[in-house]
């Protein structure tokens, strides 16, 4: 089963083979100010609902919950609410498993953990993949579905958001490799834009990072709630340590 489970996550991307975790593109830091900014996470609500769950799942996750985000069960039912009737239900999708096995080689992978699942020790957080995978996508005619990816070379998902970004084109050089100068290596040397997109490229940045605001929020709606208590805790027990230090000083005064 884990077998299946970890093939399945690597057709579509979100498990880097060997070639991507080992060197390979640096991740961008994703813009953690997001996460406490509710209007992007709003936006990037209404961006997962538009763009990903169509054919991703977020099976974990309750439309109710967006409560916490500031929205009100009006507003999720007239903005986000397409696929069911009721802000109770979990965030399904109509595409059947087995059908997208035929259609698609394997069913593309539920969403609500793939921020927490997606870190590397050496290059990020897996909100840092996400804000670069989202961002480096690039047209790739060899390819099955047209396009390619930087932060995960040989992705089997297409760029869902090309409509917003535009259509690019990936520049590459040869150079010598520093290991071995008899070998030549393929490195990255800028984007060509061959078609606009709906946004330019300093808002679609902003519109990637608050889509990974709400994937990263998904993953952990209490999250901000808990950084909230953990301050509270935090301050707690820097008085508690006066107390007692003044405590043990009034105990201790007296004994030689």
């Amino acid at each position: 089963m884990k077998k299946f489970v970890l093939s399945l996550l690597v057709s579509f991307g979100f498990i880097a083979g060997a070639a991507a975790n080992e060197g390979g593109y640096a991740w961008d830091k994703f813009p953690t100010e997001k996460m406490s900014d509710m209007a992007a996470l709003q936006h990037g609500a209404k961006l997962f609902v538009n763009y990903c769950l169509n054919c991703h799942s977020a099976n974990y996750m309750r439309y109710n919950r967006m409560h916490d985000i500031g929205l009100t069960d009006d507003e999720i039912k007239k903005n986000l609410l397409f696929a069911t009737d009721k802000v109770g239900d979990t965030m399904k999708i109509a595409l059947d498993p087995k059908q997208a096995k035929d259609w698609l080689a394997a069913a593309p992978p539920d969403l609500t953990l793939i921020a927490r699942s997606r870190a590397d020790i050496g290059k990020g957080s897996g909100a840092d993949f996400l804000y670069t995978y989202l961002r480096t996508f690039y047209r790739d005619d060899t390819k099955a579905t047209g396009w390619n990816n930087l932060a995960f070379p040989d992705v089997a998902m297409p760029n869902v958001l090309w409509e917003l970004q535009g259509q690019r084109a990936a520049k590459f050089v040869e150079e010598k490799d520093h290991h071995d100068p008899s070998k030549s290596v393929h490195k990255f040397d800028g984007f060509e834009q061959v078609t606009p997109g709906k946004l330019d490229e300093r808002s679609y940045d902003e519109a990637v990072g608050d889509l990974v605001a709400y994937l990263q929020w998904m993953g952990e709606p209490a999250q901000g709630k808990r950084v909230q208590i953990g301050v509270w805790v935090l301050l707690f027990l820097s008085v508690l340590i006066v107390f007692t230090w003044r405590l043990n000083a009034s105990y201790w005064k007296d004994v030689k």
